[in-house]
């Protein structure tokens, strides 16, 4: 932008261009829709008092500023929020986002950013998953990651060093294109609406890990489920339990096919897979309906630009 035409319709037109960028970068760093929103809206009306201050030098780079700016606040909230994660009632998982209907307002992830590689980032100290994701996936210099977490380029690189270390050892990893996803996960879902044990532990991965995550507020697995029979018995299960009233329906999750259950037509769980080698690798169950505000729709309803 002109220096000299500046004006507040610019800066208010060049934040719209960029939200879901930035409600991105937020949701890597937080795994919370709410949290991103949050940290996305505050960095707008700091840049709207800053360029209404007579005494504030121009801000130049409006993109440059309101990332670093929102990334400040998610790494404000990530190092608040981890006590509260700590004592969390069973497994803290992150906030499911499901594909709903016109994207152009709505968090826009990265490929990378699956369900199973937030889970992963979760176990990173704060400094490492910020160092990490605004440069590995944001591509963000160590100069510009420096300014966020307040530490030399130097420091940065071996943050992000430690933690592509951590990641790589720990993330599943992806071999199947999306269609031969969906067709396991299609496999999955036929097994368990048909009580079939044996179809069911054929999708699974022999060492497969089911995480479910309610709360504490509604019923879930407090412990991760390991093994596919165990698995394969938790989900059928569930499915005695809830007989029809229950419907499992496809769905994109996190960029993924997955599943979205539904309960006399409200959403009850959203349920991602990490699939490799032909079977099912990693399972999330998210039913914390604190969680699941944006499974019926999208991210991204308070504009914060008027």
């Amino acid at each position: 932008m002109d220096s000299e035409t500046n004006t507040a319709a610019d800066y208010a037109a060049e934040y719209r261009a960029l939200r879901p960028r930035l409600l991105s970068v937020a949701y890597s760093l937080l795994g919370s829709v709410e949290e991103a929103e949050d940290s996305v809206q505050e960095a707008w009306l700091r840049l709207d008092r800053a360029q209404r201050d007579p005494e504030q030098e121009e801000i130049r780079d409006v993109a440059a500023w309101l990332v670093t700016a929102v990334s400040r606040l998610a790494l404000d909230t990530l190092r608040s929020a981890r006590r509260r994660r700590e004592e969390y009632v069973g497994e803290w998982l992150p906030e499911p986002l499901v594909q709903h209907g016109d994207p152009a307002d709505r968090v826009t992830l990265d490929e990378s950013m699956s369900m199973a590689m937030l889970v992963v980032l979760e176990s990173l100290s704060p400094a490492e998953r910020t160092a990490f994701v605004l440069h590995d996936v944001f591509g963000l210099s160590f100069a510009e990651v420096g300014k966020v977490v307040g530490r030399t380029p130097a420091a940065c690189r071996q943050l992000a060093a430690r933690a592509r270390k951590h990641v790589t050892e720990r993330a599943p990893r992806f071999d199947v294109d999306a269609d031969e996803h969906r067709r396991i996960v299609d496999a999955f879902r036929a097994a368990v609406r048909g009580g079939d044990l044996d179809g069911l532990v054929a999708v699974l991965d022999p060492d497969v890990v089911m995480r479910s995550d309610g709360g504490g507020v509604v019923r879930s697995a407090l412990r991760p489920i390991v093994g596919a029979h165990k698995v394969a018995r938790f989900m059928l299960g569930i499915r005695s339990r809830y007989g029809a009233a229950l419907e499992l329906r496809p769905a994109t999750v996190n960029g993924r096919p997955g599943l979205v259950g539904e309960m006399e037509g409200q959403t009850d769980s959203v349920i991602a897979f990490a699939v490799s080698g032909g079977r099912i690798v990693e399972i999330a169950g998210v039913r914390n309906p604190k969680k699941l505000k944006w499974a019926g729709g999208t991210a991204g309803d308070r504009h914060g630009d008027g």
